[in-house]
């Protein structure tokens, strides 16, 4: 066989189903061996959305997602996907075509060194120098891709190794393993502080559900009654019954989280990095906090935060290694107090829509397993604090990186992941134009997406940082001249419906969610609407701006 047709019969033996990509002259071979494969390859329309559906098709079932494009520009319209997925720790498998090696170094058409430039972006990359090493190369890039702390790896093939030929009798084509390596040896001295803390918090991050350790942790809690608060990404590994749980802390988190974890004495930090988002001033972060940090990464142990006591390895064995009795029962009436006191507040006057409303309104009438992949602005954080989710993986938001435009096509990536649930983007007007083309993808494969776009005309994080911290400058953040989003839908055979009072949101959610395909709800806001509480740069997390204050 060639060794374009070893590159997708590799692909097979690791379980993969579904590709998304576009195509050009370095990876036509693979795209020729494709036409008759059993592989489901969707195409996109920008090859940064064929990554980003990798990533959102990655981060709903827990597989490895898979993309392709060709050199030169096919290849560096991956790079902001790639580092998407490292900041977020998402196992992704990126295969690009490279100009032949007799002619690489010359300045050849669409030739640049996408391994230089993907090093920086990514868990590992390879290059192809001979298809003698392929099979092992691609068996090796899924292993790096799955294994510890998961992340995006590249592997870019020349056009003349794609060509060559290979004796497929010759190759063992097998998947690669790695064993986690987790040491216990801590967990007495864990289970010590555990016991004696009067004020503890677990500190939740994304890192427990990579590790399936979503029931282990919800055991490790009804064991071990405390106050949890978790990361933008750890959203939804605690269960929605569970009273102790007080929301998302840091910059945009809720006031009782912020408030207790200021206060705790002992921060128990699963799978998280103390990231600074999450800590706001970094020295006065949780003050008189011992720490205990569980953790796959050993980089990440007393990089920001220095630990008493660290675990390292899987958080299967470790939890339950660490679990032990504690009497905190005051302390937890004092954090349900926090939480009742700084409860959100819906009675927003007048006839316009707010957007935190409208979320939880979403996130009532939704299903219980579907899945919201968002943009990155004020409609994400106002997900974040509004909606409720079951799992993790029914939560994908952009959260290391930060980037526009990944909305839509990582709920294309998850309807296709899980096709029986529903997938809803909620978006901001910004962010939606950043990867619009996907409504191409979405009106081709009839995938029905639900689209919320929450439209304020303004870049509106930016712009509420122009108004607080520079003197209501208000530079280049102005969209009054959006399109009409629901006619631009309908160009793509996409319906929709545009809402501007609070009382046409009941009957447009309905609407949206009774129709059977792709649908587009159109949601005005005031532009003066703010995301609050905010954490001021500099500030610790006590010292919130709330909207009293503002």
């Amino acid at each position: 066989m060639k060794g374009a047709e070893l590159v997708l019969k590799v692909l097979q033996q690791h379980g993969v189903d579904t590709v998304f990509g576009y195509p050009g002259g370095a990876i036509m071979p693979i795209y020729d061996a494709l036409y008759q494969s059993s592989i489901k390859h969707y195409l996109c329309r920008h090859e940064q959305g064929g990554a980003f559906s990798a990533i959102g098709y990655a981060r709903a079932s827990g597989k490895v997602g898979v993309c392709m494009a060709t050199s030169g520009p096919g290849a560096t319209n991956l790079i902001t996907s790639l580092a998407d997925a490292m900041l977020d720790s998402v196992p992704v498998v990126a295969i690009t075509g490279q100009v032949s090696q007799a002619v690489m170094g010359s300045d050849a058409f669409q030739e640049v060194d996408v391994l230089g430039l993907s090093l920086a972006v990514t868990k590992h990359s390879f290059m192809v120098r001979s298809v003698d090493e392929l099979a092992a190369t691609l068996n090796e890039a899924f292993a790096i891709a799955r294994s510890g702390r998961p992340g995006p790896v590249l592997v870019d093939i020349p056009k003349d190794v794609q060509l060559a030929d290979i004796d497929a009798e010759l190759q063992a084509i097998r998947k690669s393993s790695s064993n986690i390596q987790t040491s216990l040896a801590n967990a007495a001295a864990a289970r010590k502080l555990i016991a004696s803390a009067k004020k503890p918090i677990a500190y939740i991050g994304g890192g427990v559900h990579m590790a399936g350790a979503m029931p282990q942790l919800q055991q490790f809690l009804a064991s071990n009654p405390m106050p949890s608060v978790t990361t933008l990404k750890g959203m939804g590994s605690v269960a929605k019954d569970n009273a102790h749980y007080l929301g998302m802390l840091g910059m945009h988190g809720t006031q009782a989280a912020n408030l207790a974890v200021q206060q705790c004495d002992l921060l128990i930090c699963l799978g998280a990095r103390f990231d600074d988002r999450v800590t706001g001033n970094l020295q006065k972060f949780a003050p008189e906090a011992k720490v205990i940090h569980v953790d796959i990464d050993p980089a990440e142990i007393n990089k920001v935060r220095f630990a008493q006591v660290a675990l390292l390895g899987d958080m299967k064995q470790i939890l339950p290694a660490i679990s032990t009795q504690n009497n905190c029962s005051d302390w937890l009436t004092h954090c349900a107090q926090l939480k009742q006191q700084y409860g959100w507040r819906y009675d927003h006057p007048g006839e316009r829509i707010y957007a935190p409303l409208l979320l939880k309104q979403l996130s009532d009438r939704m299903p219980d397993n579907s899945v919201v992949a968002c943009d990155v602005g004020q409609h994400q954080m106002w997900v974040a604090q509004h909606m409720r989710f079951s799992s993790p993986r029914n939560h994908l938001s952009s959260g290391g990186l930060g980037t526009m435009g990944f909305g839509l096509p990582a709920a294309i990536g998850a309807k296709l992941a899980r096709p029986q649930d529903t997938v809803i983007t909620v978006t901001g007007d910004g962010s939606f134009m950043m990867n619009v083309q996907e409504l191409a993808t979405i009106k081709r494969f009839r995938l029905p997406v639900k689209i919320v776009v929450i439209d304020n005309q303004r870049l509106g994080m930016v712009k509420q940082w122009q108004q607080l911290f520079f003197n209501e400058r208000y530079s280049e953040t102005d969209l009054s001249d959006n399109p009409d989003f629901v006619a631009l839908a309908a160009a793509f055979a996409i319906p929709g419906h545009c809402i501007t009072r609070k009382d046409e949101v009941t009957d447009a959610l309905e609407a949206m969610f009774t129709w059977p395909g792709p649908y587009l709800l159109h949601v005005c806001i005031d532009d003066k609407d703010n995301v609050w509480p905010l954490v001021p740069p500099g500030a610790a997390n006590e010292e919130m701006i709330t909207e009293a204050k503002a």
